[in-house]
């Protein structure tokens, strides 16, 4: 652990993770000047926090003070693109995310997730499985609670469960999970990376630091863009896929089959839990693998995992009305996730398309047209809303017929009309949600206050 006592820290990009940082780098004796770009009343509510505890806060920065710093410490939300963040590479300051500051101020073993889809459902089943076996573990990273606010927790803690994201994983130094989680990559963050290999070498650092008697738990077809990228891992690896049956766990039908030496057979059924889509299986998948790494004893895995309830905005039944039903798919910001929820929300007739999607919201820079072939055969008609809505419908209105909406409110209002029994309305974006709301739970709660009011509203959908 490197002393912080005396050292003069920056802290860039205030938030819940700048915060955090701040108040640990104080706590540690550090000499803390905190700066953002932006300057909102919930930054003034977090600078007069900071300042209490003696940090310098300046808001609206663009520019880097001159001051010699012996550290700086990014959020994750700030690019290497960054003016400031820039100038500092220049004057060679030493540059971490609070994610690492996290993890060298720690002071137990971690599992860590990442994944393009998955990340928080692993986490949680992780998380679940461990507490299930006695294990002291808290959740923490990318899924909400800074490492930087639970370092001084750990020195209880037998395990951190982390959710780490490829933000986070660009600023590491140091950090080396026990047990390391890659659940898939597919296309996102297009508009951060040049290039989808950028983002594939960024989830690929999660390794990077293990030893060989470290563990990796990696899908067989991210494990394979991995290595067509030159990258190594060097710890002992378990693959999982929920298409390729000659990974070391695999789905057959709904059983996940294990094919390890020392763990030969079904595991668990599908059916027995209440996570649906082959993706799941997969999330499912890995926390097995975690658990039979940890020496979790089976039986004790599969109780846990029965009555595991999935997070909200994740392909979440909000209700049926008059024989349609209506699914809150918010977390769904890429067009794999997309993908996964229209091959997991039930099908009416074989082969008739009983979709109405909504999506739309902030670019992320997808080509949107990829996912054109699964919208011909499962979905009716498209809502669009959002900066993007143009965009998608060029894309998509050769295989589904497209309507633009000014709100989210007036999609799922016409979308509930036009939709009969056995028709599913699924809010499944493919966008980031912040052109019009704070975050994807409020872009879901307003979809599943919508809803509420329709069903209180006795409005029937029509046919």
């Amino acid at each position: 652990m490197t002393s912080l006592e005396h050292k003069t820290v920056l802290v860039l990009g205030l938030g819940k993770s700048g915060l955090a940082a701040a108040e640990l780098l104080r706590k540690r004796g550090a000499r803390v000047l905190a700066l953002d770009s932006a300057d909102s009343p919930a930054l003034q509510r977090d600078a007069a926090q900071l300042k209490a505890l003696g940090v310098v806060v300046e808001l609206g920065a663009d520019e880097a003070p001159n001051v010699n710093f012996d550290l700086a410490v990014v959020s994750p939300g700030v690019p290497w693109s960054n003016p400031i963040l820039q100038e500092l590479n220049e004057r060679k300051v030493p540059i971490i995310g609070e994610f690492e500051l996290g993890y060298q101020h720690s002071l137990c073993l971690n599992v860590a997730i990442t994944g393009t889809n998955g990340k928080t459902t692993t986490t949680e089943l992780v998380e679940r499985l461990l507490t299930a076996h006695h294990f002291k573990t808290l959740a923490a990273g990318n899924i909400g609670l800074p490492v930087c606010s639970v370092a001084e927790q750990t020195k209880d803690l037998d395990f951190l469960t982390l959710e780490v994201s490829s933000f986070q994983l660009e600023t590491i130094q140091f950090f080396r999970p026990a047990v390391g989680v890659l659940l898939n990559i597919t296309p996102d963050h297009l508009d951060r990376y040049d290039r989808m290999a950028d983002y594939a070498l960024a989830k690929g650092k999660l390794f990077m630091n293990q030893q060989p008697f470290d563990w990796a738990v990696v899908q067989s077809e991210a494990l394979a863009q991995l290595r067509s990228l030159k990258v190594n891992i060097p710890s002992k690896v378990i693959t999982f896929s929920a298409s390729n049956r000659r990974a070391d766990l695999h789905l057959d039908r709904s059983l996940i089959i294990s094919s390890l030496d020392d763990w030969n057979g079904p595991l668990l059924d599908m059916n027995q839990t209440r996570l649906v889509g082959p993706h799941n299986a997969e999330n499912v998948m890995a926390a097995l693998a975690v658990g039979r790494i940890l020496r979790i004893p089976l039986e004790t895995m599969v109780e846990a995992l029965k009555t595991y309830e999935p997070a909200p905005h994740r392909c979440e039944l909000v209700a049926e009305i008059a024989g349609v039903k209506f699914v809150n798919d918010s977390k769904a910001t890429n067009l794999d996730a997309v993908h996964k929820a229209l091959l997991a929300v039930p099908a009416a007739q074989p082969g008739e398309p009983n979709v109405w999607l909504i999506a739309g919201g902030r670019d992320k820079g997808f080509e949107y047209h990829d996912i054109g072939p699964l919208l011909s055969q499962r979905v009716k008609g498209a809502f669009l809303i959002g900066e993007t809505r143009e965009k998608i419908r060029a894309a998509w209105s050769l295989f589904t017929p497209c309507t633009l909406k000014d709100s989210l409110i007036e999609a799922v209002t016409e979308a509930a009309a036009s939709a009969v029994s056995g028709d599913v309305v699924l809010l499944s974006p493919a966008c980031s949600s912040f052109d019009q709301f704070q975050n994807y739970q409020h872009r879901g709660d307003v979809f599943r206050q919508t809803v509420a009011d329709l069903s209180s509203s006795g409005r029937k959908a029509a046919g």
